[in-house]
C-alpha cells in the first residue's frame, strides 16, 4: 500500500512539474515570439524554432544576434534555451557562413507586466502615453518618453482600435509618438472608447503600454491665433483654423489671465484671472506693465486647455 501511494505521489508531482514548465509563448507578429516569464523567479525555458517548411530536408545552420552558436545548432527545427531575460534574434542559414534564410526574434515579457522600465510615467493621471487631438475629426497624436537608461529602446508595434475596428497609425520619425486617424466617429456621439497599445523593446525585454480614452476627453484646441490689442485695453483673438466649424455649434470658452511683467502665463499669483465665452476681453488696470495671457478649451466637455497665447504690455509698447 505504501509503495502504491509513493507511485501515485510521484506521478502527480511529475505531472505538475511538466505542466508548470510549459512555456508561455505567443506569436505577436511575423517572425516575433514573445516568451512570458513570471516576475521575480529565475527561468530557464526551451523555445522551439523552425526555419521554414521549404528547408525541411536541407542543411540549416543557426546564429544568434549574428554570431555562431557554440555548440553549433543545426536543423530546420531546433530548441533554444532562454535563460531569464537573455533572448535575442535567431537567424538560419544554408551553411555556417552561408545565405540567410529566415529569422525569429525572441523577446521576453515579465508576467505580470507591471514593473516597467522603458517608458517614463509623466504622472499617475497621465500615465506613460499622452494623447491629444486638435478637433473632433478623428485625428489624434500620442507620444511617450523613454527613460534615460533605455534611450535605445525601439517601437516594435502599435495597435489602435475602437470596438474591434482597427485605427490606422503612422509612427513618428523619432519613434516617440504616432499619428492616428479614426474615420468612424466624425461628429457622432462616442459610444466606445479608443484603445492604443504600444509595444516597446530594449535588448530582449518587451513591455506593452496601453491607454484607453474617448476622443472628447483629449481634444485640445490649437494655440489661439491673431491675438492683438486695440484702444490700449481691448484684447481680441480668433478661433484656431483647425477648430470645428460652425463655431456657434463647437463653442470654446477662454481663460484670461494678467500677470506681472516678466512673469510667465503659468504664474500662480496673477493680477487678474477670468473666464469668458467671447473672443475678446477688456483689461482695466492702472498699471501699464503686464503680460496678457489667454487660452481655450471646449465649453461643453471642459477638456484640456490649449497652450497660452500672450501679449507683453510695456507702457505704449505692445508685443504679441
Amino acid at each position: 500500500m505504501r509503495t502504491l501511494f509513493l507511485v501515485v505521489l510521484c506521478a502527480a508531482l511529475c505531472y505538475a512539474s511538466s505542466d508548470d514548465n510549459q512555456p508561455d509563448v505567443e506569436t505577436l507578429m511575423s517572425n516575433v515570439l514573445v516568451l512570458r516569464v513570471p516576475h521575480g523567479k529565475g527561468s530557464r525555458v526551451y523555445v522551439n524554432l523552425t526555419c521554414g517548411e521549404a528547408y525541411q530536408n536541407q542543411p540549416v545552420f543557426w546564429k544568434k544576434n549574428g554570431e555562431a552558436l557554440k555548440p553549433a545548432l543545426q536543423g530546420n527545427q531546433v530548441r533554444v534555451l532562454v535563460v531569464e531575460m537573455i533572448a535575442g534574434n535567431y537567424t538560419c542559414h544554408h551553411s555556417p557562413d552561408g545565405q540567410y534564410l529566415n529569422h525569429t526574434m525572441i523577446l521576453v515579457q515579465l508576467d505580470p507586466d507591471n514593473r516597467t522600465v522603458i517608458l517614463q510615467e509623466k504622472s499617475p493621471k497621465e500615465g506613460h502615453i499622452q494623447c491629444s487631438a486638435p478637433n473632433y475629426k478623428g485625428s489624434f497624436h500620442c507620444s511617450w518618453t523613454r527613460t534615460p537608461d533605455r534611450s535605445n529602446a525601439a517601437v516594435l508595434m502599435v495597435k489602435a482600435e475602437r470596438y474591434l475596428e482597427k485605427i490606422p497609425c503612422v509612427l513618428d520619425a523619432d519613434g516617440s509618438g504616432v499619428h492616428c486617424q479614426d474615420t468612424n466617429c466624425q461628429h457622432n456621439e462616442e459610444q466606445n472608447s479608443i484603445s492604443i497599445t504600444v509595444y516597446m523593446y530594449s535588448y530582449s525585454r518587451l513591455e506593452a503600454y496601453t491607454k484607453t480614452f474617448y476622443l472628447r476627453d483629449i481634444v485640445r484646441p490649437a494655440k489661439l491665433p491673431n491675438l492683438r490689442i486695440s484702444d490700449g485695453r481691448l484684447f481680441s483673438w480668433s478661433y484656431p483654423e483647425s477648430w470645428e466649424k460652425p463655431c456657434s455649434y463647437f463653442r470654446l470658452q477662454f481663460q484670461v489671465k494678467v500677470v506681472r511683467n516678466g512673469q510667465s502665463c503659468t504664474d500662480e499669483h496673477p493680477i487678474l484671472q477670468n473666464t469668458t465665452e467671447h473672443a475678446q476681453y477688456e483689461v482695466n488696470l492702472k498699471t501699464r506693465r503686464y503680460v496678457f495671457c489667454v487660452r481655450a478649451q471646449d465649453k461643453f466637455t471642459s477638456g484640456p486647455f490649449s497652450h497660452w497665447s500672450n501679449c507683453t504690455v510695456n507702457q505704449a509698447k505692445v508685443e504679441c
